[in-house]
């Protein structure tokens, strides 16, 4: 028990400075004025829900139409990352339960449609889904012209989370980590079955 506590005071002040770190961070990305780059975040933003579904559905689409079994195991292996990711970024946020950005710091700005967002914000699940995404079709399809689009788009959506106002960086970037570790995790487990 008392190495929990010596721990936890020798990291107490870390955390602190960490959260001054992410506070500076986002409050440099996050405008106060409205920007004609907010729509265009918002898109972004918005558009993780339906690649991240969209993308393993065509696959399997493609590989039954094509009766092509290493395109439907491929899009297995993609539903796979993101169900291992859910499963870790909804343990993490609500074990955490840090409160958004925009409800402890009042200079944060955020679109009314966003200040709705009740559940909590470490790690980012926008992020997290992302680059579960993106790591996964980089490691099944190792070619230029899908790992440079995968990762722009997966680092656009976490890059979003912050300019809207709805992320800390340490959320992103811990979501950044989840996403690609779930994407890999799935990548091996494969591997393994073959």
């Amino acid at each position: 028990m008392k190495k929990i506590i010596l721990l936890f005071l020798m990291f107490l002040p870390i955390s602190l400075f960490s959260q001054n770190l992410d506070f500076k961070i986002l409050h440099s990305i996050n405008s106060p004025e409205t920007l004609q780059s907010d729509g265009f975040f918002r898109f972004m933003s918005n558009s993780d829900v339906y690649i991240v579904g969209a993308i393993p559905a065509s696959m399997a689409a493609i590989g039954l139409i094509k009766h092509d079994d290493k395109m439907l195991r491929n899009a297995g292996v993609v539903a796979a990352s993101g169900l291992i990711n859910f499963g870790i970024t909804f343990t993490l946020k609500y074990a955490v339960n840090r409160k958004r950005p925009f409800r402890t710091y009042p200079g944060i700005i955020v679109n009314k449609s966003l200040r709705t967002i009740n559940d909590p914000s470490f790690p980012s699940g926008h992020t997290s889904s992302a680059f579960a995404t993106a790591t996964s079709l980089s490691l099944l399809y190792s070619k230029w012209y899908i790992i440079i689009p995968s990762y722009a788009w997966a680092g656009t959506v976490a890059y979003s989370r912050m300019d809207l106002g709805v992320h800390y960086p340490s959320d992103v970037l811990v979501g950044a980590l989840i996403g690609s570790g779930s994407a890999y995790i799935s990548y091996m487990l494969n591997k393994k079955i073959k």
